[in-house]
């Protein structure tokens, strides 16, 4: 498939709502921003510079959603994984809504079923201007009964030789060998080359400003949400950096925790994970400069 592209000045769109509505590349002039392949040559979403994570973010734990006293069984979506992993936006096809030279918008409506038991309608949209790239992505509770909501977004910046990664947080969650979160202890973020840089961490406390620097370009990444994955390791040729609405199984370790200091909304409040009520909507922002 050709593609959707957008341009503004210097800066070129190329999106493939075909491909869960993900980005196949963003340039500036001739520089990838983001990991970028041309859209007819894009052939998995895995691949993708970024694409979005609804109704959660990274991995829920053993497939199993634990949501107010019921376990619901989800499909195990990605091969190799045990846990359910990104959602599932990410994996459905998308439809183009509105687009012009520099704007798009694309929209997903989901009926209950094994991958996710609520019923939602999801939104993106994507604006060149002078300075970059700015999205948001929505979505609408459709079901009769309150339900579990998480957002983020999964861009891959291009790692470079002498890449340098920069942001500020409080906290950061040790993973276990399952690549399940653990505990949290305190950090103060990143300030490192990335060269070497082993990272599979949730951070929270974050600022919502992401600096990465080489040579050749100076990319920030902006976002009202609090917490950041950052995934890469010395065999990689990107970092993601993935704004996220919730620490990584935060419905599970919501309904699995036995800390009778804190109610079950404080906990969630606190690893932001959000309910959104019947009919109710929600959206976040990110953009990158």
């Amino acid at each position: 498939m050709q593609g959707l592209e957008l341009q503004h000045g210097t800066w070129r769109l190329v999106l493939r709502p075909d491909l869960g509505g993900c980005i196949a590349g963003l340039w500036l002039g001739d520089v990838p921003v983001l990991r970028s392949t041309p859209a007819p040559e894009l052939a998995t979403v895995r691949l993708a510079g970024s694409y979005p994570l609804v109704p959660f973010s990274n991995r829920i734990g053993q497939a199993e959603l634990i949501w107010n006293g019921t376990s619901h069984p989800l499909v195990k979506n990605f091969a190799g994984e045990e846990h359910a992993i990104h959602g599932l936006g990410w994996q459905r096809p998308w439809e183009v809504l509105e687009s012009d030279d520099s704007f798009a918008m694309l929209s997903l409506e989901h009926k209950a079923d094994a991958d996710w038991p609520f019923a939602f309608d999801c939104s993106q949209t994507f604006r060149l201007g002078d300075e970059g790239l700015e999205m948001t992505l929505s979505m609408t509770n459709q079901s009769q009964v309150p339900a579990p909501a998480g957002l983020g977004w999964h861009p891959f910046l291009v790692k470079r030789p002498d890449s340098h990664l920069r942001f500020a947080a409080t906290g950061r969650w040790e993973m276990g060998t399952d690549r399940l979160p653990t505990v949290r202890k305190t950090s103060r973020g990143l300030d490192v080359d990335c060269a070497n840089l082993d990272s599979d961490h949730c951070f929270d406390g974050w600022t919502g400003d992401v600096e990465m620097q080489d040579a050749v370009l100076h990319t920030r990444m902006v976002s009202g949400l609090q917490r950041l994955v950052v995934f890469t390791n010395s065999t990689k040729d990107f970092v993601a950096v993935e704004p996220v609405s919730h620490v990584n199984n935060a419905i599970n370790l919501v309904a699995q925790s036995q800390d009778r200091a804190r109610t079950s909304e404080q906990f969630a409040n606190e690893l932001g994970l959000k309910t959104l009520q019947p009919g109710e909507s929600w959206s976040v922002q990110m953009g990158i400069y």
